[in-house]
């Protein structure tokens, strides 16, 4: 639909250009801050496997399965930093022949992979606590303390570091998260180890294994389904097409609007493609100022900077009425 869209209509296609600063879109960053922003991102990802390793060492040493969740969740979020550090490499890519829209959705499959592989973390974290459940071996809960303290600084020295590179980006924001969980969490493991070092609670261990796994399934499920919207090209949760549809219908020479698209390159940039029913005696002067206003309605007041727009008049239509989403008014 949205990705395939070439923009030649006729004898309009020699006006689409106006308002198409797609390329413009995708080189916001500055070089400088984005090589700031890559080391930041490789420091990140140097933490979160240095935890992981030691937090899974130590649950193997204590006996606590809490705790080796804890090192699977940050593993999980080690891999999600790699994934998105390359996702950021090859999205930072110009639009090219082959892929004329950019390479900004590669960030979003990084953030698929990273989120499928979550939700195996989660379902495999849950068959161990049940296990636990029924099978308990001794806890050493000094050393689940010991561990998860370390991980708590850790986790919120992680998430501080990304916390401002998480603004616009799904797979950074997911990341983001993660580590701000990861901490939660270790403080909820802390408290377990506490409970067993002191009063012998071992079943305390495998509760907080649920609790983990359930919240990590809860988030990963949800952070999939708005990713996989962008990439079925879902029409934006907070666009209004009918309320859209009647800002474009205001402008002064639109008779209608229809084949109207509304879809998301990613989670920054908005695309549109309509068309739109003029008055047969419009002049070629007049059109182009009727493109002008659409653009600038769709620009100021629905954030959509890259749209595509077919002028044509009421009696030569595309004459195929059976895609029409939205009645002209």
């Amino acid at each position: 639909m949205g990705a395939g869209h070439e923009h030649h209509h006729g004898e309009e296609g020699h006006q689409h250009g106006h308002g198409h600063s797609h390329r413009g879109h995708h080189h916001h960053h500055d070089h400088g801050t984005s090589e700031v922003n890559d080391r930041t991102l490789f420091w990140a990802i140097v933490l979160n496997l240095g935890l992981s390793v030691f937090e899974f060492l130590a649950g193997l040493f204590a006996g606590s399965v809490a705790l080796m969740a804890d090192a699977l969740h940050n593993t999980n979020d080690a891999a999600a930093l790699i994934v998105a550090y390359v996702a950021r490499k090859i999205g930072r890519k110009g639009a090219d022949e082959r892929y004329t829209f950019g390479y900004r959705r590669a960030e979003l499959i990084g953030a698929v992979i990273q989120l499928t592989a979550l939700i195996v973390v989660g379902i495999y974290l849950v068959s161990e606590a049940i296990e636990k459940f029924f099978d308990p071996e001794p806890i050493k809960g000094g050393w689940v303390m010991i561990a998860s303290s370390v991980a708590i600084v850790v986790d919120v020295g992680t998430a501080w570091l990304l916390w401002a590179l998480s603004k616009g980006s799904l797979n950074l924001k997911a990341a983001f998260l993660h580590n701000l969980t990861d901490a939660a969490a270790s403080v909820a493991v802390l408290l377990g180890g506490a409970a067993i070092f002191w009063l012998g609670w071992e079943w305390v261990d495998p509760c907080l294994t649920l609790i983990i796994a359930g919240y990590i399934l809860y988030m990963s499920f949800g952070l999939l389904k708005q990713t996989a919207k962008i990439l079925m090209e879902g029409t934006p949760d907070d666009l209004d097409l009918n309320q859209l549809t009647t800002a474009v219908c205001a402008v002064k020479g639109v008779e209608g609007l229809h084949h109207l698209h509304a879809w998301e390159l990613d989670e920054t940039h908005r695309a549109l493609e309509a068309h739109i029913t003029i008055p047969e005696e419009t002049t070629a002067e007049e059109r182009h100022q009727i493109r002008s206003s659409i653009k600038k309605v769709l620009a100021d007041d629905f954030s959509i900077e890259h749209s595509t727009l077919e002028l044509e008049t009421s009696n030569h239509g595309c004459g195929d009425e059976g895609s029409e989403m939205i009645p002209s008014h």
